[in-house]
C-alpha cells in the first residue's frame, strides 16, 4: 500500500499539480521552493510554500500542510480514501486506456497457450470460439504483464496506480481467467476470475462501469439481469444476447439508471438461488426499486442452489431456460 501511495504521489508532483490547478507562484529562497497564496484562506501577503524536491507544502498562515493526497482532502473536502481514488481518477484516460487494452490483448494471445485456462473454461460450461474471441476473454498465467508492458514504454508508476501491478511489483492477476469490462467502447476494468485456490474475483482498484455490454444489450425492449460474467456467458452462448451482467446483486447508480431508462423495459432478474435465500432477497428488493421506476421486473426462479451458470452445466437446455422466464413472477 505504500509503495502504490508514492507512486502515485510521483505520478502528480505536487507543485505541477497546483499549477495546473491555477496557483501563481514565485521561487522563495532556495531553488526547489516556491511561494503563492494559500488556497485555504484569505490573504495579501504570501504565506504558501511548496518544496519541489519533497513534494510538501506549508502554509505558515493557517497552519495547514502535508502531501499532494492531503492537499486533495482539503481542496476537495474528501477522506483520505477518496483523495486517492480522486487521483487515480485523475490519470490521464489515454494512458490508462491504452495499458487495458494492452493488457487485455495480451491476456487474450495467452489463452490458448495455456491448456489449464481452455480446460477451466469448458467445465464452465464455455466452449464457443467464437463467443470467447467476441468477450475477448483472456488468461492471465502470472509473472510476463509487467515484462510486457514495460517493453512497450508504459511507465511502472502508471501500472502500480492503476493496480495492474502490486505493491511487491508482480502482476495483479495470476492464474485467473480475465473478461474485459468496457463502456461507451473502451475498457475501463478487468475481471480475473481465479481457476486455483486464490480469492476467486478481483477486479483492478477502478470503477467496474456500467452494466456489461451494455451498449449491445441496450437496444433491447426485454432485458436479463444475472450476478456474474460466466453466467453471462453461458446465457449469451445458449442465445439469449439481451443478458447483462451487474457484477453481484447490488446496482450501483449508475447501472440502475442505465435499466430505468427508458421507462417500460420489462426486466428478468435471474439471481443467485442462495440456501441463505441472499439472492432471492435481493431480486424482491430490485424488483420493487424498478416498479417504482416503472419498469416491469419478472423474478425469475431455478433450482435451489444454482445459477444461470449451474443451471447449464447441469444438462439445462435453452429451451428449458425459456421456459424458466415464462414462469417467472412479478413481485
Amino acid at each position: 500500500m505504500y509503495q502504490d501511495l508514492e507512486q502515485l504521489k510521483q505520478h502528480f508532483p505536487l507543485l505541477d499539480y497546483l499549477r495546473r490547478s491555477h496557483w501563481k507562484a514565485r521561487r522563495a529562497g532556495t531553488s526547489a521552493e516556491f511561494v503563492g497564496l494559500c488556497p485555504f484562506h484569505r490573504e495579501t501577503q504570501p504565506s504558501f510554500y511548496v518544496n519541489a524536491c519533497k513534494n510538501l507544502f506549508y502554509c505558515h498562515g493557517c497552519g495547514r500542510g502535508g502531501d499532494l493526497i492531503r492537499f486533495v482532502e482539503l481542496a476537495q473536502s474528501l477522506s483520505f480514501r477518496q483523495s486517492v481514488a480522486y487521483l487515480q481518477q485523475q490519470i490521464p484516460v489515454s494512458d490508462l486506456g491504452t495499458a487495458l487494452n494492452e493488457s487485455a490483448a495480451f491476456y487474450q494471445l495467452q489463452l490458448h497457450r495455456h491448456p489449464e485456462a481452455v480446460d477451466y473454461l469448458r467445465q464452465r460450461g464455455l466452449h464457443d470460439p467464437t463467443l470467447l474471441e467476441e468477450l475477448g476473454i483472456g488468461y492471465a498465467p502470472g509473472g510476463n504483464l509487467r515484462r510486457h508492458l514495460a517493453a512497450h514504454g508504459y511507465p511502472l508508476d502508471l501500472l502500480l496506480a492503476q493496480g495492474l501491478i502490486n505493491q511487491r511489483g508482480r502482476d495483479a492477476f495470476c492464474r485467473r481467467v480475465i473478461f474485459p469490462c468496457r463502456q461507451h467502447g473502451q475498457i475501463v476494468n478487468l475481471y480475473g476470475r481465479s481457476i486455483g485456490a486464490a480469492f476467486p474475483h478481483r477486479f483492478l482498484p477502478r470503477p467496474k462501469g456500467g452494466l456489461f455490454a451494455w451498449e449491445s444489450v441496450s437496444q433491447f425492449s426485454t432485458v436479463i439481469l444475472v450476478e456474474g460474467l460466466f453466467d453471462l456467458a453461458v446465457l449469451w452462448q445458449a442465445g439469449f444476447r439481451n443478458a447483462t451482467c451487474a457484477f453481484g446483486t447490488h446496482l450501483t447508480p449508475a447501472q440502475f439508471d442505465q435499466l430505468a431508462h427508458p421507462p417500460g423495459r420489462c426486466v428478468y432478474l435471474v439471481l443467485d438461488e442462495d440456501d441463505n435465500q441472499a439472492g432471492q432477497q435481493a431480486a424482491r428488493q430490485l424488483a420493487h426499486r424498478l416498479e417504482n421506476a416503472r419498469l416491469v421486473a419478472h423474478i425469475v426462479s431455478l433450482p435451489p442452489g444454482h445459477d444461470p451458470n449451474s443451471y447449464f452445466l447441469a444438462g439445462a437446455t435453452a429451451a428449458a431456460f425459456a421456459a424458466r422466464l415464462h414462469e417467472a413472477h412479478r413481485p
